[in-house]
């Protein structure tokens, strides 16, 4: 583990605390590049403008068509967190815009029976659904590699409109766009939209934006009276953070009046039953809540139960309804932590076998990727299993699960430097039939592999992965780096400092800040049996501090990498340090 300090323009920092910033937050802002006050702007205002993603324009044309035509338009979900609050902005959005009631609705594929995104038999499944007749077909956070789905659609008389962020699929070495009505997705080639981080609930808001604007063109209202779309914006923001995106200025903005909303108390019902919930306080809304407490309980559905109750309890008006919801959402996370903890035991003995403990010079050296397997893994955990290990290890990781179709399917995590999809490609194209499908990100991927290999498809998918490893990382990239923000003045560790730091917006790419001190290790004790309480002599003061998940203990003396937090207790509050790694 390496502990590497941000480096800091003095001027750029020194600038926005003569704009009237607070003199740490600008030193944290300026490691992080903003270069100028006005990028701290949140205003709606400072959004980018909808007209500027591609085929925006034409989806507001297209959904306004179906509005004032009363056409019946299904919404094609996807079972995570994104796709779910996607479908909800769709569905609530469509409704303030005027579409009749009764004429949307939505489908959303079983991850264990129908896999992902738009197929045909999604398709079949949809107009099932709508036996009075189905006009639109409109995706969310899926579609963009749907080529099959999108034809067979087209084939059934119906209009397609994809709305997605990931990435085209590349087919001989050129993209390929499935043959759909319209496409509105920033990663597409010719979209100008400056913000390609967005998460494909932000890229339907957008949609939305412009549809409004088509139906502002004609007459079906003006400025004045034209529907508050920024009532979805709680929305928005609970998907873009729980999708784990880069938050960008535009992203920022999303995320930071999603937050204002709810601090204040306009939220949907869903919201506040799912904040109630995990106990989490929806006066004082964090970007924290978002990706730790909300978004894993809408993801247990998708996960293990089916994402229909999560959509309706972000999409209902009955706040009765919406509580009874969030209380099943909230009882299939436990579940689903619980399968997650035997996955993780199971994968513990794994390891073992490929990176024993001992540290001699004759052990073997750990392998520079990893793939896992076990017939009693769960499909719907592997994913997040993956990322747990890629964070102990830092290891690029996949996690496979035997699908109901029989083929393994597996979810994985990167660390920087190493872009999985891009690998996954180079897998596929080096082991024709290995990869059955494949699609995902730089960090984050997926696959399922074909039945092939003389030692079986998990094996050659093993070395593979391994060899592609091999050729792009180095023995830099494959240390764990830890960037923080260097020691924390005295004058600023106090509680007006942890509150002027939850105030903002952080997240991926956009870090919350983590400051690193030597310190003297007072006494230390295990809480729980997995977690190491701590009492820090830290700048002449004794400090109260936590390492979850940590059980090590530590040297008298110790350079240690934390946060800032509240610990309340008996009323009282006091500041204390939440540890996340040590270096000598």
């Amino acid at each position: 583990m390496i502990l590497q300090t941000r480096d800091v323009s003095p001027r750029t920092a020194y600038a926005l605390e003569q704009a009237g910033v607070h003199p740490l937050l600008a030193r944290l802002l300026a490691a992080r590049g903003v270069r100028a006050v006005d990028e701290l702007d949140d205003s709606l205002g400072r959004l980018l403008l909808p007209e500027t993603m591609k085929g925006s324009a034409e989806a507001g044309r297209l959904l306004a068509d179906a509005i004032q035509q009363r056409q019946r338009i299904c919404i094609v979900a996807d079972y995570d967190c994104d796709g779910a609050t996607a479908c909800a902005v769709a569905l609530r959005g469509l409704a303030l815009l005027g579409a009749a009631p009764g004429s949307v609705g939505y489908v959303v594929p079983d991850r264990a029976v129908h896999g992902y995104g738009l197929t045909p038999a999604i398709v079949d499944l949809a107009r099932e659904r709508h036996p009075k007749g189905l006009d639109v077909l409109v995706t969310v956070d899926n579609g963009i590699a749907s080529h099959a789905g999108v034809a067979h659609a087209r084939a059934c008389g119906l209009q397609v409109l994809v709305t997605d962020h990931h990435l085209p699929a590349v087919i001989d070495g050129a993209i390929s766009l499935p043959d759909a009505d319209v496409i509105v997705n920033p990663n597409q080639p010719g979209c100008d939209f400056a913000s390609k981080a967005i998460a494909g609930v932000g890229v339907m808001f957008y949609v939305l934006l412009a549809t409004r604007a088509a139906l502002r063109a004609r007459g079906a209202f003006d400025a004045a009276t034209q529907p508050r779309l920024d009532a979805l914006l709680d929305l928005v923001a609970l998907g873009t953070v729980a999708d784990v995106v880069k938050l960008d200025a535009n992203n920022r903005r999303l995320v930071a009046q999603g937050l204002k909303r709810i601090r204040s108390g306009r939220m949907q019902p869903g919201i506040t039953a799912l904040f109630q919930a995990a106990g989490r306080d929806a006066s004082k809304a964090a970007g924290f809540d978002f990706g730790f407490a909300l978004g894993p309980r809408i993801n247990a559905a998708g996960r293990l139960a089916d994402m229909t109750l999560g959509i309706t309890c972000l999409s209902t008006d009955d706040a009765a309804l919406a509580q009874e919801l969030a209380a099943q959402l909230d009882a299939i996370n436990r579940e689903r932590r619980e399968v997650e903890a035997g996955m993780r035991e199971l994968a513990e003995r794994a390891l073992l076998q490929l990176m024993p403990a001992d540290d001699t010079a004759d052990a073997p050296p750990a392998p520079p990727s990893v793939a896992l397997f076990d017939e009693s893994f769960h499909e719907g955990v592997v994913g997040i299993v993956a990322g747990r290990v890629k964070d102990r290890l830092h290891r690029p990781t996949f996690v496979f699960a035997r699908g109901a179709d029989g083929h393994l399917k597996g979810s994985g995590r990167s660390i920087p430097g190493f872009h999985l999809r891009d690998a996954l490609d180079l897998v596929a194209k080096r082991h024709p039939g290995l990869l059955l499908r494949f699609g995902g990100h730089a960090m984050a991927a997926g696959c399922t592999l074909g039945d092939v290999g003389d030692d079986g498809p998990l094996a050659l998918f093993d070395g593979a992965l391994r060899a592609v490893a091999t050729e792009w990382l180095d023995a830099a990239t494959l240390t764990r780096t830890l960037r923080t923000d260097g020691p924390l003045p005295l004058e600023w560790f106090n509680a007006q400092t942890v509150a002027l730091l939850d105030a903002q917006v952080w997240g991926q790419g956009f870090e919350p800040p983590m400051f690193c001190d030597e310190v003297q290790v007072l006494q230390q004790r295990l809480v729980g049996e997995k977690h190491m309480k701590l009492k820090l002599r830290h700048q002449g003061t004794e400090r109260d501090a936590i390492w979850f998940s940590h059980t090590e203990a530590l040297p008298a003396t110790a350079r240690l990498a934390y946060r800032l937090s509240i610990d309340e207790w008996n009323g009282k509050q006091r500041v204390q340090m939440m540890v996340e790694a040590s270096a000598p």
